[in-house]
């Protein structure tokens, strides 16, 4: 069963319902931004601070809790209904993280091309590992995205730029750039940078998102 009391909503009284929460995203218009962090993050720190900082009104899931819970392919319908139900706009935002951005990913590959301004910050497209400290991790359906976009069947956003680190070794540029471009959609590799981009180049693309 898709759980929707693990939606998170900032600046949002808790006593609402989740339902309260998304209607209030959709109805905030521009100042909405439906935000994805990574594997175990949480969207009331870091980047979400930074996103509270600029007036922005923050809904999203996080991969914990009951949401964590959820087999993969449900947590995945749940991000896709939360976008149709409630950030199906021109004028909507969507920001993904590393994990996120993989469930996002998956999430949009179900809907028709998207129409909103997304923005992935070192998404993770599939497997990736490291030979130097002997680390690798496996998602589920690893080849999914990529066998999608080769065989033109994913439904690429109209509004979307991927940023990846030159060092990060979990988004992998090489696999994010082939991913991006069998897509048409841009790619900005950032110099020196590991999983987490720095913290000023960050700060510049949420002050012109």
């Amino acid at each position: 069963m898709l759980m929707q009391k693990d939606l998170i909503g900032l600046e949002i009284s808790i006593s609402k319902t989740n339902a309260d929460k998304l209607m209030n995203a959709s109805k905030a218009g521009k100042n909405a931004i439906y935000y994805l962090p990574g594997h175990g993050g949480r969207i009331t720190n870091g980047l979400g601070q930074a996103l509270v900082a600029r007036a922005y009104e923050v809904v999203g899931r996080e991969t914990m809790g009951d949401f964590k819970k959820l087999d993969f392919n449900d947590q995945v319908t749940t991000i896709a209904s939360d976008i149709k139900e409630h950030f199906w706009r021109e004028d909507a935002k969507i920001i993904a993280n590393s994990f996120g951005g993989y469930l996002l990913l998956h999430a949009l590959s179900k809907l028709t091309p998207y129409i909103g301004k997304i923005l992935l910050l070192s998404p993770i497209v599939g497997e990736f590992s490291s030979e130097e400290i002997s680390m690798g991790f496996i998602p589920p359906y690893a080849d999914r995205l990529s066998e999608l976009a080769r065989s033109n069947q994913y439904p690429a956003p109209m509004n979307c730029s991927f940023h990846v680190g030159s060092e990060d070794w979990q988004s992998n540029p090489e696999n994010v750039t082939k991913f991006a471009s069998l897509l048409g959609l841009p790619v900005t590799v950032v110099p020196n940078a590991g999983h987490q981009l720095p913290k000023d180049y960050v700060s510049s693309l949420l002050d012109n998102f």
